[in-house]
């Protein structure tokens, strides 16, 4: 793993679970690690009730865009981190993958999307210190 971890997070739209892990990530590794996020069959925007429960806590993720999930982005990484795409994520030998089986937000209230928020910050922290334990 290099000086500075690679972390993708893939779910299948690319736009709740993915990327409030990915804002989380960015915001508590304090530069600790270089964070992507796709999706198997992105949408075209940001979930507005991810971005609003993201926002409850501090984190803006209005300006992201759902990306699609590529190859190179999960070949430069140094852990892969599923929510729910199932096989659509390539593997390669030497990677760390776990797959995090979390509510997909997409058309869920505010209170869903919230305990989803929570249940994802808990686990971005936990994994963060695994992978750089001097950045929390």
């Amino acid at each position: 793993m290099s000086e500075h971890p690679t972390v993708l997070f893939v779910c299948v739209h690319n736009a709740g679970r993915s990327q409030m892990a990915a804002g989380f990530a960015t915001a508590l590794s304090n530069g600790a690690v270089e964070v992507l996020s796709a999706g198997s069959a992105p949408k075209d925007q940001i979930n507005p009730v991810a971005i609003e429960a993201m926002a409850e806590v501090g984190i803006d993720i209005a300006g992201n865009t759902p990306k699609v999930l590529t190859v190179d982005a999960v070949r430069e990484s140094d852990a892969v981190i599923t929510m729910g795409c199932g096989d659509a994520c390539p593997i390669f030998p030497g990677k760390r993958y776990e797959d995090w089986e979390l509510e997909d937000p997409a058309g869920k209230d505010i209170e869903t999307v919230r305990r989803v928020r929570d249940d994802i910050r808990g686990r971005v922290e936990r994994l963060l210190a695994e992978l750089v334990p001097s950045a929390g």
